[in-house]
């Protein structure tokens, strides 16, 4: 038996789904959620082995959903979405289902749910969210985790990111969150033109740098508007004058 989930804010879509399902007794909805925030709950308490995931939904999408979970389940998507993110899913999911869509359709979704395995299933998800993070909805504000709170951070409030060991800080002006990514997966998210990497383990705002300091031999310090002072390395350097055009 596979325990189930559906994350989708419309009722009648919910209702779709499980109808559909009345015909695979081998999957079990454990539980229905109208939203994000909902939706990581349960998954953190249930641990189910699918998810039947709608993109745009109100509070938060079902891509950040899914960045929140640490080991995120299988993924269905039912939705409306558009086509950049389709390609996404032909590459990474186990199925997406374009609203409205029939019991047979349904029915091929479920099939290759059963011939996937869960390891490479779970390494898809993860791909998925790499790739969906590029689309321009996406990549305009961070959503954390911070205690059994969730937070939406836009970026034009991010001051820097600094890496910490499997995490990155984001440094705002209410305080640092972390975040369970990689500097790399930031430094492909956030606009080149905005965010530099000024160091190995530093991205900063430009739009907050006042000045540039010489530090230790061909390195030096952004001194940032806030007060905060961030290394930049001799690549960094270049790159900071070239987006800042000095």
């Amino acid at each position: 038996m596979k325990k189930a989930i559906i994350v989708d804010d419309e009722p009648l879509a919910r209702m779709v789904v499980k109808e559909y399902l009345q015909q695979h007794p081998q999957i079990q909805v454990v539980q229905e959620c109208s939203d994000g925030f909902e939706g990581m709950k349960a998954i953190i308490q249930h641990q189910p082995d699918v998810i039947f995931l709608d993109v745009q939904m109100p509070k938060i999408t079902g891509f950040e959903m899914l960045e929140l979970i640490e080991q995120p389940p299988a993924v269905i998507f039912t939705t409306a979405f558009d086509e950049y993110a389709i390609k996404a899913f032909e590459s990474h999911a186990v199925d997406y289902l374009l609203k409205p869509f029939s019991q047979e359709r349904f029915d091929k979704a479920i099939e290759r749910l059963m011939e996937r395995d869960a390891a490479a299933t779970a390494g898809n998800t993860r791909e998925l969210l790499e790739t969906a993070a590029q689309s321009p909805q996406q990549n305009q504000r961070i959503v954390v985790k911070t205690g059994n709170q969730i937070k939406i951070i836009p970026v034009d409030d991010v001051h820097y990111l600094e890496a910490a060991d499997d995490y990155v800080k984001i440094h705002t002006k209410e305080g640092a969150f972390l975040k369970n990514k990689t500097m790399s997966h930031f430094e492909r998210l956030l606009d080149p033109d905005q965010f530099v990497r000024t160091h190995r383990s530093y991205i900063v705002n430009v739009q907050l740098v006042s000045r540039i300091n010489p530090y230790e031999k061909e390195s030096y310090l952004a001194q940032l508007k806030t007060g905060a002072q961030v290394p930049v390395s001799k690549t960094g350097y270049a790159k900071l004058k070239t987006v800042l055009g000095i």
